[in-house]
């Protein structure tokens, strides 16, 4: 899938990046936030944390790049 080993650093840092806004948004939600907006921010951030998941799982088990 990942055939460039610089196209996958880079889609691993994306997915780092999508689990840093992921934190920073829960954890700004929980501490500022209220009713429709704290939920709707908090699914936002659900639905980043399992992107950066899926994609940390396909960099991982894509294997090795060839040299």
């Amino acid at each position: 899938m990942f055939e460039d080993p610089l196209l996958k650093m880079w889609v691993s840092f994306i997915a780092m990046g999508l689990m840093t806004l992921s934190v920073i948004l829960t954890v700004f939600t929980k501490l500022k936030l209220k009713g429709f907006l704290r939920y709707s921010l908090l699914s936002i951030s659900f639905v980043c944390i399992i992107i950066s998941g899926l994609i940390v799982f396909l960099v991982t088990f894509s294997g090795p790049v060839p040299e």
